[in-house]
């Protein structure tokens, strides 16, 4: 999707000269501004992103096995490092007896 906005471009974001990438250190100085910016005094780097990112589509429901795929990593075990389920997450997996409970008072009341 990214990459067809870019106008056939090689990189999504383009560094200092055209057609080359943006380097490590750019990358990390933009992302130390934005956090500045803020008023975030938490440490992140660009690697931060990528967890968060994996964090983020697991929350959102995106099963670990395509993440593991998407991420490029063989082993799930290493996927799952990089998921961080917050506790909102957590508080909203609902047991099965719990639905089925429902689902009997529901039947009750109809």
């Amino acid at each position: 999707m990214y990459r067809k906005m870019t106008n056939g471009k090689h990189y999504v974001f383009e560094g200092q000269f055209a057609g080359e990438p943006y380097s490590a250190r750019s990358a990390q100085e933009v992302l130390r501004m934005a956090l500045k910016k803020t008023g975030l005094e938490k440490k992140a780097t660009i690697h931060t992103l990528r967890h968060s990112f994996a964090t983020h589509l697991l929350e959102n429901g995106t099963d670990i096995r395509y993440i593991q795929s998407f991420l490029g990593h063989a082993s799930i075990k290493t996927t799952m490092i990089y998921t961080h389920l917050g506790k909102s997450a957590v508080n909203k997996i609902q047991s099965p007896l719990d639905r089925m409970v429902a689902n009997e008072r529901q039947k009750k009341l109809e």
